[in-house]
């Protein structure tokens, strides 16, 4: 990341540095809100990731849905959000993983509060 911007130990600061280094990943993943989209996406997904020229490492985790690694990989959640749902994942599921969780566990957390994640 870019080192002007303040580091949270466990969380990914979106700025722009990181909109412009994960600007394929973003743009495949904005794409799948169409629905020709996300049926081309299911279609042949590794055809798809190479018409946005994806690299390696972010080519890889979004075929294994290594959804924190996108988010390492300049990921913007908004976006990533778009691919979880093309598998029908709630944005309760992606707070589980991002959080160490269950989606039930996340879920209950928010409704406690949601300030208590581990």
């Amino acid at each position: 990341m870019n080192g002007s911007t303040p580091q949270v130990p466990g969380t990914y600061v979106f700025d722009a540095a990181e909109s412009r280094r994960a600007r394929a990943l973003n743009r495949l993943c904005g794409s799948l809100k169409e629905a020709e989209n996300r049926e081309k996406f299911k279609a042949d997904e590794v055809a798809y990731c190479e018409t946005y020229g994806l690299t390696v490492q972010q080519r890889d985790a979004v075929l294994r849905r290594d959804w924190n690694r996108m988010m390492e990989l300049g990921g913007s959640i908004f976006y990533v959000f778009k691919l979880a749902m093309v598998d029908q994942r709630s944005m309760q599921y992606l707070g589980g993983v991002f959080t160490g969780m269950t989606t039930e566990e996340f879920a209950q957390a928010l409704k406690a509060g949601g300030r208590s994640f581990g």
